[in-house]
């Protein structure tokens, strides 16, 4: 099994899930997928696995994948045991990054403030939170956020795509948390995290709240 091509279908399914392409309960069937991407069922196989472990397909009638029904209670509780962990991941940060990795950190906001093209800032976002998670110096907490990002990335990712003007917001929400960082200032920090992650949330609510059904 090519595990670039079971990669590569994962990602196109996610972000047709995560931009509503895809309708909640829809079937994800192997065969006909296995047809539109002209591969064999095995690679489809492994995305709608990841797919499933990612929380964005579940097992319908017959064991057959469907696109996961997402109630507005079920992200926000998500996103809220991932702001409690990345908050407690970024106090530590300010308190155990090194002096290189916080400028680091600066330098990834300057990328980012020049950035106003939906799929690279979602990268840059990412990059900028394994920052943080990674000097933090907590493997546990960070293998813990990592479960929850598999389930979260995705949607933050739809933010920027869909909602434009939360490439700005978010590109200020993230400054101030650097100067937190250098500041070492870890009870700011983690009250900044938080809410950066609960904007996330709100903006994605708005989003869903208008799409129909």
């Amino acid at each position: 099994m090519s595990i670039r091509t079971a990669e590569h279908i994962y990602d196109l399914l996610v972000a047709e899930i995560v931009s509503g392409q895809i309708a909640p309960g829809a079937q994800l069937a192997e065969q006909p997928l296995a047809a539109r991407f002209g591969v064999s069922r095995t690679p489809v196989r492994e995305a709608l696995h990841r797919l499933e472990q990612a929380a964005l397909a579940e097992r319908g009638a017959r064991r057959a994948f469907v696109v996961r029904r997402m109630a507005p209670g079920d992200l926000a509780e998500l996103f809220e045991a991932a702001g409690e962990l990345e908050s407690a991941l970024a106090a530590l940060a300010a308190h155990r990054m090194t002096e290189i990795e916080r400028q680091g950190l600066l330098a990834l906001c300057d990328e980012g403030d020049g950035c106003d093209d939906p799929e690279r800032y979602s990268t840059l976002n990412a990059r900028f939170h394994d920052a943080i998670k990674a000097g933090a110096r907590n493997a546990v907490l960070a293998a813990t956020l990592d479960d929850l990002n598999l389930r979260t990335r995705a949607w933050r990712a739809a933010n920027f795509r869909e909602e434009h003007s939360r490439l700005a917001s978010s590109r200020a929400e993230h400054r101030a948390l650097a100067e937190g960082i250098r500041a070492q200032d870890a009870e700011t920090t983690r009250r900044l995290m938080r809410g950066h992650v609960a904007a996330s949330y709100q903006v994605l609510a708005q989003i869903l709240s208008r799409r129909p059904g």
